[in-house]
């Protein structure tokens, strides 16, 4: 039987092609949702300045963001 404290979970790092991949499908994912806001907002009727706030504001975007921002760091550290 292994040890679990003997072993070591170290995650290597990714490579700048996986990187890149993963912004890339990232940022396609956040500009769907974006739109898809953006979408809904025309449908309701809502102030443009109302869909910016919640863009704005969106808890998902927001990560998204912040994500994004670490991973292209990451990458050009890389």
């Amino acid at each position: 039987m292994v040890d679990p404290i003997a072993v070591e979970t170290v995650s290597p790092e990714p490579s700048a092609s996986e990187l890149l991949e993963t912004i890339q499908e990232l940022s396609s994912y956040r500009d769907r949702l974006r739109n898809d806001v953006v979408t809904l907002g025309q449908k309701l009727r809502l102030p443009k300045a109302k869909v910016d706030a919640s863009l704005a504001d969106h808890p998902e975007l927001q990560r998204i963001e912040a994500i994004l921002s670490q991973l292209q760091s990451q990458a050009q550290l890389g």
